[in-house]
C-alpha cells in the first residue's frame, strides 16, 4: 500500500494510486502481530484524539491572551500537520498516512455540516429581519472595500495547480469572501470575553456580523455556481436556479411540515425517538440534495436548519447534539485546515510581502468603510474604528469557503496556506487591539447614594438584585415588596440573570435579543430567563411603585464581579443583592449549589462600587406572595456596631415603613463584672476607631427615639458578655422572624462574638452571618447579611456614612422636638421606654 504522503499540501490524490484493504477495519489485536495503525478504526481513534488534545493544549496556551477557540483549533492542526509534527517522513506514514485522508474527511465534514444545521437552528429568523437599516448598511459597507482588496490580491497570486476549465472569475470571488466577511460565532465569544456583548457597541456588532454571515453565504453559493466548467455555458445559471427551488421548497413544504410533526406531540410531551431521527435524516438529506446541485452539502444543512420553527423540537436537538458536534467533530475540521496548511510552501518572499501587505490593507478598509457608515449613524469615532476591527473577525466561514476553494482547485495549495495563514494572524490581533484602545469607561459621573443609609425617603431607591436561577425569585421580589415602594420612594430593581459563559456563541444572540420574537424557548438558559423576566413583570404589574428592568450577564464566573459592578454603577444603585452559594435542602440543611457562586460573592465583597447584601434564601413567605394584602414579615435586625450593622438598620427602618412589616432591634451591648467607669466606656467601644463609636452612638441614640413613637417598631437592649451569651440571646427569637437583617463586621473586632469564628463554614459573611446561615442554627428564617460601601478619602482614609435614612421622613422634624421627653430603663438586661 502507498502511504508515503501526509495529509496536507504535499497530498497530490489526483496523481497518486492509493490500495485500500476492505476488511482491515478493526485489528486483530497485537497478540496476533498487527500494527493497530494499519486499521481504519483504530488509526481514526489515535488521530481524533492528537486533535483534541493537541487544540485543548493550544486552549489552555492561549486562554490569557483571550484567543478565540478557532485560533487554538487552526494551530492544533499546524502543529500536526506538514508545517511542524509532519515534516517527519515517519511520524506522516504511520498517524497521517494518505490512506486515511478519506475517513478523517468524511468525519470532519459531518460535524460541519451538522453544527451548521444547529447553528441555523438557533438562529431567529426575525431577528434578521429586524437588526435595522444600520446594522444592514455597516455591514454592506464594510465588505465592499476588503472585497475589492481581495479582487486586487488575485491578481499577485499565481494559482499554478489550477484547473484550465475552471472559471477565473470564482478565483477572484472567493479571495473576496475571505478577505470580507465576519465570522459571527467566533465575534459573539470574543465580544463576551472582552466584556462587551451587554454594552450598545456589541449588540451592533452582533447585528452586523449576522447579516454579513448572510451575505457570506449568498456570496458562496455564488462562488461555487461560478467554479463550474466553463464548457457548459448554462451549468452556474442552473446551479443558482435550482437552489433557489430547494431553499423555495424548504420554507413552502418541510417548514409546514415540522410544524404539523411538532402539533402531534402534546405540549410538554418529549419528542419521540422517531421524530428525533426523522429530522436528524432530513439534515443528510438535505446536505445530499445540496450537494447533487453543485454548491455544497453544508448549505443545505444550514437552510434545514433554519426553516424549522422555534421551539421545543428545536431546543431538544440541541441539547441532544451540540456539546458532542461542537467539542469532538467540528474542532476536526478545523484541525484539517491545519493539517492541509504547509508554511513552508510559502518559501518565495513575495508570499511572505503579499501576507503582511494584504492583512492591513484589507482590515483599513473593512474599518475605513465601518467607520464612513457610523459617522452618518452619529456613532463616536472610536466606537466606529472598533466596530471596524472587530469585524475583522475571521472563523468558520472563511474555513469552509478556502476548503470548498481547494476542493473545487480554485485555489491551490499555496494560496490555500496563505490565505490559511492571513486568517490566522487577522483573527488573532484583534483582541489585543480592541483591549488597548478601547476601554469602556469604568467610573462614570460620580454619585453619593451608594448605601441604603444614605439613601432618601424622598428619593428613588435603586437595586441591582442578581439572580442564578429561578429559584432564587420567590424570595427576592418578597423582599423586594417589603422595602415599601411608595408615591415618595419607588423602587427600580434591575433584576440581572447571571449566565455562565460556554462555547455557544449562537444562543447568547437569542438571550441578548431579549427575546423579541416571542416565540418558545430554545433551550434552558432561555427558558429560565423568560421564566424569571414573566416573574418580575407580574410582580411590577401587581405592586405600586415599582419599575423592573430585566437583563442577561453572560460571562464566566472568574470575572462575572466585573460585569455586575460596571453595571451597579452604570445605573447609579445603592445597593447590589445577591444569592448566597448554598440553598436550604427538604430537612432543613444547607447544601451547596454552585461552589463559583461563592467565588462571584467574594469577588463582589473586595469590588463592589456600593453596599452588598447576600441573601440566604430559605424563604420569605413565598408561598403567598402577593395573594393577598394580609401578607406580613417579621424582620430582625442584629445590631453590634460598625457601618455593616448601621447599614443593616438601616434597611430594616426603610422595610418597617411597610405597614405589613414588623421590626424587632436588638442591640447587643457588653457587659462585664467590672467597675461602672470600665462598663460605660465598653458600651462603646465596638471598633477601635473613636470616629466609628460616636457615629454608632449618635446613629442608635437617635433610632430608640424613633422606636418609642413607632407601634411598628421593637427596640430591645441586650446587654451579654462574650459569644455564648451572644447565641443564647440570638436563639431566643429564633422561629419567630422571617428576616434575619445582620451586619458583615467588616474590620471590627467585638468580645461579643469571641470564639464564634473558630469554627466558621463562611468567614465571607460575618461572625453573626454564618452562625444564622448554617445547618446547625436550625431555623426557617433567611438572612440579609449587610455589606456597606465605605468611600476612600485622598489619603486613603476611610470615609463612613454619617447620614440617617429617616432625616427624610415626613414626620422627622416633629419626632425631633419629642426626642427630649423620653429616656429609658433598663429592666434586667434589656431596655424600654418611658415618656
Amino acid at each position: 500500500m502507498e502511504n508515503a504522503t501526509m495529509i496536507g499540501p504535499a497530498n497530490m490524490t489526483d496523481k497518486s494510486i492509493i490500495c485500500y484493504t476492505p476488511t482491515m477495519t478493526t485489528t486483530n489485536g497485537i497478540w496476533q502481530g498487527d500494527n493497530p495503525l494499519d486499521f481504519t478504526l483504530p488509526l481514526f481513534i489515535v488521530q481524533l484524539t492528537l486533535v483534541v488534545t493537541a487544540t485543548r493544549f493550544f486552549v489552555f496556551i492561549l486562554k490569557p491572551f483571550h484567543q478565540p477557540r478557532v485560533i487554538a483549533e487552526i494551530m492544533g492542526g499546524l502543529l500536526l500537520g506538514p508545517s511542524v509534527f509532519g515534516k517527519n517522513q515517519r511520524f506522516a506514514n504511520n498517524v497521517f498516512p494518505l490512506k486515511s485522508a478519506m475517513v478523517i474527511e468524511t468525519m470532519a465534514n459531518i460535524g460541519l455540516i451538522y453544527f451548521l444545521f444547529l447553528v441555523g437552528l438557533e438562529m431567529d429568523i426575525a431577528i434578521v429581519t429586524r437588526t435595522g437599516k444600520k446594522a444592514v448598511t455597516i455591514a454592506i459597507a464594510g465588505m465592499i472595500l476588503p472585497f475589492i482588496v481581495g479582487v486586487g490580491s488575485s491578481f499577485f497570486l499565481d494559482v499554478k495547480d489550477r484547473d484550465k476549465n475552471i472559471n477565473e472569475s470564482s478565483y477572484v470571488v472567493y479571495l473576496g469572501i475571505v478577505l470580507s466577511v465576519t465570522a459571527f460565532p467566533v465575534l459573539a465569544r470574543m465580544l463576551a470575553e472582552l466584556k462587551l456583548i451587554n454594552t450598545e457597541l456589541g449588540k451592533l456588532a452582533l447585528s452586523t456580523s449576522l447579516i454579513n454571515d448572510v451575505c457570506a453565504w449568498l456570496l458562496l453559493a455564488l462562488a461555487i455556481a461560478l467554479s463550474e466548467q466553463t464548457s457548459n455555458t448554462f451549468a452556474s445559471v442552473w446551479v443558482v436556479i435550482s437552489n433557489l427551488v430547494f431553499v423555495t421548497f424548504c420554507f413552502l413544504v418541510v417548514r409546514p411540515a415540522v410544524s404539523w410533526l411538532i402539533k402531534r406531540t402534546p405540549e410538554g410531551k418529549p419528542f419521540s425517538e422517531f421524530q428525533i431521527c426523522i429530522v436528524l435524516t432530513g439534515v443528510m438529506i438535505s446536505a445530499f440534495i445540496t450537494d447533487v446541485l453543485g454548491t455544497h452539502s453544508v448549505f443545505g444543512a444550514f437552510v434545514y436548519g433554519l426553516v424549522i420553527p422555534n421551539g421545543p423540537l428545536g431546543a431538544t436537538i440541541i441539547e441532544k447534539l451540540e456539546d458532542f458536534v461542537s467539542g469532538l467533530l467540528l474542532p476536526l475540521f478545523y484541525a484539517i485546515s491545519g493539517l492541509k496548511t504547509d508554511i513552508n510552501l510559502i518559501t518565495k518572499g513575495g508570499s511572505w510581502t503579499f501576507v503582511f501587505l494584504v492583512i492591513p490593507l484589507s482590515c483599513f478598509g473593512k474599518i475605513v468603510g465601518t467607520l464612513i457608515i457610523s459617522l452618518l449613524f452619529q456613532i463616536p469615532t472610536r466606537d466606529g474604528i472598533v466596530l471596524g476591527l472587530l469585524m475583522n473577525t475571521k472563523g468558520l466561514i472563511e474555513m469552509i469557503v478556502l476548503n470548498i476553494g481547494r476542493e473545487q482547485k480554485v485555489l491551490d495549495d499555496e494560496v490555500f496556506s496563505i490565505m490559511v495563514i492571513v486568517t490566522l494572524i487577522m483573527t488573532a490581533f484583534i483582541s489585543p487591539v480592541v483591549t488597548l484602545i478601547y476601554k469602556p469607561r469604568k467610573r462614570l459621573i460620580p454619585y453619593k447614594k451608594r448605601t441604603v443609609q444614605s439613601s432618601r425617603l424622598d428619593a428613588e431607591l435603586r437595586v441591582l438584585v442578581c439572580i442564578h436561577s429561578p429559584r432564587n425569585v420567590p424570595t427576592i421580589i418578597n423582599l423586594l415588596e417589603a422595602t415599601h415602594p411608595s408615591k415618595r420612594s419607588p423602587v427600580c430593581a434591575y433584576v440581572l440573570h447571571l449566565v455562565e459563559l460556554t462555547g455557544r456563541a449562537s444562543a447568547m444572540l437569542i438571550v441578548h435579543a431579549n427575546r423579541l420574537s416571542g416565540g418558545p424557548a430554545l433551550n434552558k438558559t432561555q427558558a429560565q430567563t423568560d421564566h424569571i423576566i414573566t416573574a418580575f413583570q407580574n410582580f411590577e404589574e401587581h405592586v405600586g411603585y415599582v419599575s423592573v428592568q430585566p437583563l442577561t450577564a453572560i460571562s464566566p464566573y472568574s470575572s462575572m464581579h466585573e460585569d455586575i459592578c460596571t453595571l451597579a454603577e452604570e445605573k447609579r444603585v445603592s445597593i447590589i443583592i445577591i444569592p448566597f452559594h448554598k440553598q436550604q435542602t427538604v430537612d432543613g440543611e444547607m447544601q451547596d449549589t454552585n461552589p463559583a457562586f461563592r467565588m462571584v460573592n467574594h469577588n463582589l465583597l473586595q469590588s463592589s462600587p456600593c453596599s452588598l447584601g447576600i441573601l440566604v434564601d430559605r424563604g420569605l413567605n413565598g408561598s403567598n406572595r402577593l395573594i393577598a394584602n394580609q401578607a406580613s414579615h417579621q424582620v430582625a435586625v442584629l445590631f453590634f456596631g460598625g457601618p455593616d450593622d448601621r447599614e443593616a438598620l438601616s434597611y430594616g427602618w426603610r422595610m418597617s415603613r411597610n405597614p405589613r412589616v414588623h421590626l424587632t432591634v436588638m442591640h447587643f451591648i457588653p457587659g462585664y463584672e467590672k467597675t461602672e467607669a470600665e462598663l460605660d466606656d465598653q458600651r462603646t467601644t465596638i471598633t477601635n476607631d473613636g470616629w466609628e463609636n460616636e457615629l454608632d452612638e449618635e446613629y442608635i441614640h437617635e433610632f430608640k427615639m424613633i422606636a418609642a413613637t413607632d407601634e411598628s417598631i421593637v427596640y430591645i437592649e441586650n446587654v451579654v458578655s462574650n459569644g455564648e451569651e451572644t447565641v443564647a440571646a440570638i436563639r431566643s427569637m429564633n422561629n419567630v422572624n422571617d428576616l434575619f437583617i445582620v451586619g458583615r463586621g467588616q474590620g471590627t473586632t467585638s468580645p461579643l462574638t469571641d470564639g464564634l469564628t473558630d469554627w466558621s463554614e463562611c468567614p465571607e459573611l460575618g461572625a453573626i452571618g454564618d452562625l444564622l446561615a448554617s445547618s446547625d442554627f436550625e431555623t426557617t428564617a433567611s438572612v440579609l447579611v449587610m455589606h456597606q460601601y465605605v468611600a476612600q478619602g485622598p489619603d486613603g482614609e476611610d470615609i463612613f456614612v454619617s447620614e440617617r435614612p429617616w432625616q427624610t421622613s415626613e414626620n422627622y422634624h416633629g419626632m425631633k422636638q419629642h426626642m427630649g421627653r423620653y429616656t429609658t430603663v433598663p429592666r434586667g438586661n434589656k431596655y424600654t421606654f418611658k415618656a
